[in-house]
């Protein structure tokens, strides 16, 4: 059996690393499967002179509510749609999620270096934008509500980059 190659930073080297992360993957994937929980990864991608990052990640949940795996991915990596071409966008795309309680719908965004009073929120029916910028880190995000909820029914607060936004029936 050939021995493992790794990278300073851990992760695997070449082709096997490929091949071995997609296997890991789908080992983690079927672990989600039987508990029903949600698996998420982030990474960086800086340009030839450090001036360009990209932010990548993605996050898969499974088994919740009945529902089958849900990939979303978020970040600032975008790919060009008549080219095919990838490229780093200046604003990023923040995790989100959303969860219906009992009285209230909470939506949580991840949104690193982010602060209460850097962060715009606009509502139209049931779809909700979040937009932040702070320095150099800018976000954006639309997220699909379960119903329409007006701006005063909803309640913002920011702490260490956690967006929590309370929409209450």
């Amino acid at each position: 059996m050939s021995e493992k190659r790794y990278r300073k930073d851990g992760f695997r080297a070449g082709f096997e690393g490929i091949l071995g992360g997609v296997t890991d993957l789908f080992e983690k994937l079927g672990d989600l499967a039987e508990k029903g929980e949600s698996l998420s990864r982030t990474g960086e991608i800086y340009g030839k002179d450090k001036d360009v990052k990209g932010v990548y990640g993605f996050s898969v949940k499974v088994g919740l509510g009945g529902e089958g795996a849900k990939v979303e991915p978020f970040g600032n990596i975008r790919r060009d749609e008549k080219t095919g071409e990838s490229f780093v966008h200046e604003v990023r795309e923040p995790m989100v999620d959303v969860f219906e309680e009992e009285d209230h719908t909470l939506v949580v965004a991840e949104m690193p270096g982010i602060g209460t009073q850097d962060v715009q929120i606009d509502v139209k029916d049931d779809l909700l934008t979040i937009n932040a910028k702070k320095g150099d880190k800018k976000y954006c995000k639309e997220v699909l509500l379960p119903r329409a909820y007006p701006p005063e029914k909803m309640e913002v607060s920011c702490n260490n980059g956690v967006l929590e936004i309370k929409c209450i029936d």
